[in-house]
């Protein structure tokens, strides 16, 4: 059953939003009284463009074209639509008896995207999202012109999510481009994309990706039924619309998947989920997942299933390293000295005869150290950025040692623990390893190995709470699914993965033919 949060059921009570809407002010007959609101409306915007125009050299109606500089291309507009109209005239040489919006969409404007609208609302915010307008006089038609003339970041490899074997193209900020990149790799007309706009004042266009046939309908309105609930003026970008949607927003974890790669979108649209991609960001977001899909690289699927398998319990031991070693170094030498072993014990001793903090502030002032370099690397330019985490952490960990500040262990433990932190493949996790690993050296300074067991048992408590649009965020452990066991921890080979997994509760549960990897049981 699809849960919700109390902050959803809030939401809940006041839908907005419909994925069709229109203005209700229509077009006039006069071009005089369209052209005065359409002027009135864009009053103070100093780039946008008025152009009016005679049809057929003056014989014909007057006719105005209007859009944003910089917005669209020019010289597509001179060449596609100003010329054709201004020397419009019939084969004998006569201007047609009527000129308007749908004779000249048929004959004249030699632009691929046209499509036509009859209300106000439609032409400002068409011209808004960067379309041109043409206006025809005693026609209450206007025409849309799709002509982007901004300028677009190339296709490039995706920066945070590098992989040596596949794929090495990434999203870009140009929504359209991104879609593309999608309907290459999935050529099926069941793949479906639904379009909106979010935003009262950004008006983003957000498009909707899934599977007809492989999601499951309740995910896929539920799905639908949040999105209806981001009643938000700017939405810049998918983090906005993740705190709207999101099952519990109070908490640590990512509930959605956010990557810049295609080919991870894809796959996990073939396995049931929905994608949500809006324009001017180059992230898209995946729902529903588990905390075990955010461990999964695409590069598990390119390489042999022993690779993938060895890299993923690489991930899942350094994701325990990385929340637990530093709580469970102030553990064992505050108070559980028996527990190690005694040459270790002395080497220890010997390295914190002289400094002068506990164990805890030790590793709280390392920690927090570890955290001003990697936020002030993230903000500095490429490579100054690379200098300023290798030296920082060489020089500042060197003297801290040297001045009897930390011990030597310390400086081993914050830089494996550092390490091991970028083994995830979604960077979004980071953030709660990072933040959990805090609370649970507090807990190990107080009570030892026991504050930190109860640590990890609010943890896994939480954990099991957690839901992703009603799919719980612990499965295919919690609740035990044996068949998602193949490609969860373990990488099974593909052929022997003949049904999608049964989180999120795909439709078509079938993806492998009968006669497919038959030869590999032989």
């Amino acid at each position: 059953m699809l849960g919700l949060s109390s902050k959803d059921k809030k939401l809940r009570q006041k839908p907005h939003f419909s994925w069709c809407t229109k203005g209700e002010s229509t077009l006039s007959h006069s071009l005089r009284d369209n052209m005065a609101f359409l002027q009135k409306s864009f009053q103070g915007c100093s780039d946008i463009v008025f152009r009016e125009f005679g049809i057929g050299n003056g014989r014909g109606p007057k006719g105005a074209v209007i859009f944003f500089e910089g917005l669209v291309d020019k010289k597509i507009i001179n060449d596609n639509v100003l010329k054709p109209l201004m020397y419009l005239t019939s084969l004998d040489g006569k201007m047609p008896d009527r000129v308007d919006a749908a004779l000249i969409r048929q004959l004249n404007i030699s632009v691929a995207e046209v499509r036509e609208v009859k209300y106000r609302d439609e032409v400002i915010d068409a011209v808004l999202d960067g379309k041109a307008a043409v206006l025809i006089d005693r026609s209450t038609m206007a025409l849309v012109l799709s002509i982007p003339g901004w300028e677009r970041r190339k296709v490039e490899e995706p920066t945070s999510e590098k992989v040596i074997r596949g794929p090495r193209e990434g999203f870009t900020e140009t929504l359209s481009v991104n879609v593309a990149l999608i309907r290459r790799r999935i050529k099926d007309t069941r793949l479906k994309i639904k379009t909106l706009s979010l935003g009262t004042r950004s008006k983003t266009r957000v498009a909707l990706f899934y599977m007809e046939d492989v999601i499951k309908k309740e995910i896929l309105e539920e799905i639908e039924k949040r999105l209806s609930t981001v009643d938000f003026d700017m939405v810049e970008e998918v983090g906005t619309i993740e705190e709207f949607i999101e099952d519990n927003p109070y908490s640590p974890f990512p509930q959605v998947m956010i990557t810049e790669r295609p080919d991870k979108v894809v796959s996990n649209i073939a396995e049931g989920r929905a994608c949500i991609m809006i324009d001017c960001s180059p992230f898209a977001m995946v729902m529903p997942i588990t905390l075990a899909s955010l461990y999964q690289s695409p590069e598990d699927y390119y390489e042999r299933p022993l690779y993938g398998t060895a890299v993923r319990i690489l991930r899942f031991a350094a994701f325990f390293i990385a929340t637990s070693l530093p709580a469970l170094y102030v553990a064992m030498v505050s108070f559980h000295h028996e527990l190690i072993p005694s040459r270790l014990v002395l080497t220890l001793a010997r390295g914190r005869v002289e400094v002068p903090f506990p164990a805890f502030l030790e590793a709280l002032l390392m920690e927090l150290t570890i955290e001003f370099i990697r936020e002030a690397s993230t903000r500095l330019p490429g490579v100054l950025s690379q200098t300023v985490g290798v030296v920082g952490g060489l020089v500042l960990g060197t003297a801290a040692v040297q001045a009897n500040l930390v011990s030597p262990a310390m400086v081993i433990v914050v830089s494996l623990t550092a390490i091991t932190t970028f083994t995830v493949p979604i960077y979004s996790l980071s953030y709660p390893i990072r933040i959990i690993r805090f609370p649970l050296m507090f807990l190990a300074a107080s009570f030892g190995l026991f504050g930190l067991a109860f640590g990890w048992n609010i943890i896994l408590i939480h954990l099991c709470t957690l839901e992703s649009f009603g799919i719980p965020y612990l499965s295919p452990y919690a609740p035990l699914k044996i068949r998602d066991m193949k490609d969860a921890i373990l990488r099974f080979p593909l052929w022997a993965m003949k049904k999608r997994p049964k989180v999120p509760h795909a439709q078509d549960e079938t993806r492998l033919g009968n006669l497919k990897g038959d030869h590999k049981r032989d």
